[in-house]
């Protein structure tokens, strides 16, 4: 992630330039943004959007002022949305992105990116800010894109997961989400649809033998109590859009507008920086604790054939073409 902070120190600067913003515009009038997550004010989520609060302020010379409310005090993650639609709340971040733009579900086709520098890297070009501003057809400006998040990972109580054959049969706890499901069932695996908080007693009980989520939960929910294995097969990456009511946007006046998009873009990439660091801290907790093997670059295109199915559907459905999806792995590769 060095390359990540670079890049960080690079947008810090360039954000820091628009503080001769001065106070030519809107004079007497002030904007206030309220902002609000589901997460606790100390999880990389809300850290960042401190972070955000804070720079915006600095650099609209507090003629935009942001309020924090994280924990959920204000609604669950589809009531926030739905604020955010409705201009009761002027900003969010947190699941539901297929609700924004059903392309940002690209960003979650399995094993299209092998690691999250990949995923950022197309977040953030030409085609990451055309998804971006897709999401205004459904009532919802997207400044920028990050990652919720690390690469998601395989942990479970029989063996490593070094090549597809290893996950035939095995009872994988998936969430009711469809593309892990699918998944799952294309790579001969078993799905076993388990409520989050009753995962770790499934695992405990044997209801299930194993599960996928980023390395930060697997150690937040003590999933390695009840696991022997993990395997790092970097199976999958959610997308964490910065949902934005339009109208409050467009009363901002332009330089203003300028101002908001640099800070969010330079936010994103904090939240990216502190967000990926976190989950190598938690890998070594893992390490510590679990089995690891690290899946052979030879044996990814077994798994790659496995879940080309899984990505056909996708297609079939509308959501993105197969021109999107080699447009994404071009940029991811260079």
């Amino acid at each position: 992630m060095k390359k990540q902070a670079l890049i960080l120190l690079v947008a810090v600067v360039a954000v820091s330039l628009l503080l001769t913003v001065g106070p030519g515009s809107a004079l007497a009038k002030t904007y206030v943004f309220k902002y609000a997550n589901t997460q606790s004010d100390s999880h990389p989520r809300s850290q960042s959007m401190v972070f955000f609060k804070n720079m915006l302020e600095k650099a609209s010379n507090g003629k935009i002022k942001v309020e924090l409310y994280f924990s959920g005090v204000l609604g669950k993650e589809a009531e926030v949305l739905e604020m955010v639609k409705l201009g009761t709340v002027q900003g969010s971040r947190g699941g539901l992105f297929e609700r924004a733009n059903k392309k940002y579900l690209m960003y979650t086709l399995p094993f299209l990116f092998e690691n999250a520098d990949k995923v950022v890297a197309v977040m953030r070009s030409d085609l990451g800010k055309k998804i971006n501003k897709g999401a205004m057809a459904n009532g919802i400006y997207i400044p920028a894109t990050g990652v919720a998040g690390g690469m998601r990972n395989i942990t479970n109580s029989k063996q490593p997961i070094a090549t597809v054959g290893d996950l035939k049969g095995l009872k994988m706890r998936t969430p009711p989400i469809d593309v892990t499901i699918r998944t799952f069932k294309a790579l001969g695996a078993n799905p076993q649809q388990v409520a989050y908080t009753e995962t770790y007693m499934a695992l405990k009980t044997g209801v299930v033998d194993g599960q996928e989520n980023p390395f930060s939960n697997a150690v937040d929910m003590k999933f390695y109590e009840a696991q022997k294995y993990l395997s790092v097969v970097n199976w999958q990456v959610h997308p964490d859009p910065f949902y934005v009511n339009p109208a409050w946007y467009k009363s901002l006046p332009a330089d203003l507008q300028a101002v908001f998009d640099a800070v969010a873009e330079a936010t994103m990439i904090y939240s990216d920086t502190i967000w990926l660091n976190s989950e190598v801290g938690y890998f070594n907790i893992l390490k510590d604790k679990l089995k690891v093997n690290h899946m052979d670059p030879k044996d990814r295109p077994g798994f790659l054939s496995g879940v080309k199915g899984v990505w056909q559907y996708y297609v079939d459905k509308g959501y993105f073409s197969w021109d999107e999806i080699n447009e994404a792995i071009a940029i991811a590769n260079k």
